[in-house]
């Protein structure tokens, strides 16, 4: 199964990788993580990286300097995506537009 994701990340231009796919912490349980973050990381798609537990992974496996981008916006990172209001962003927004 990984090496079916793997590949899907190899076809992609963007991925957004946001949780681990196993117990990365405990080696035995990892494989389908790491296999799965250097398949991003080898990817020329456009790579996102968000969440306590995906930062982890990257770090774990060192393959944070081939990520396009690493959120650390936790829940506010997928909402953002999602095309949600997100109360600071708006406050900018408003700013910016003046009187």
């Amino acid at each position: 199964t990984a090496q079916r994701f793997a590949q899907m990340m190899h076809d992609a231009g963007t991925v957004v990788w946001n949780g681990p796919v196993g117990v990365f912490e405990f080696d035995q349980f990892g494989e389908g993580t790491r296999v799965l973050g250097e398949a991003i990381a080898r990817s020329s798609a456009f790579s996102i990286a968000g969440g306590g537990d995906t930062l982890a992974a990257v770090d774990k496996y060192n393959i944070a300097e081939k990520m396009s981008y690493i959120s650390t916006g936790g829940g506010a990172f997928l909402e953002f995506l999602e095309g949600k209001t997100l109360p600071a962003v708006a406050m900018l927004q408003q700013r910016t537009a003046g009187p």
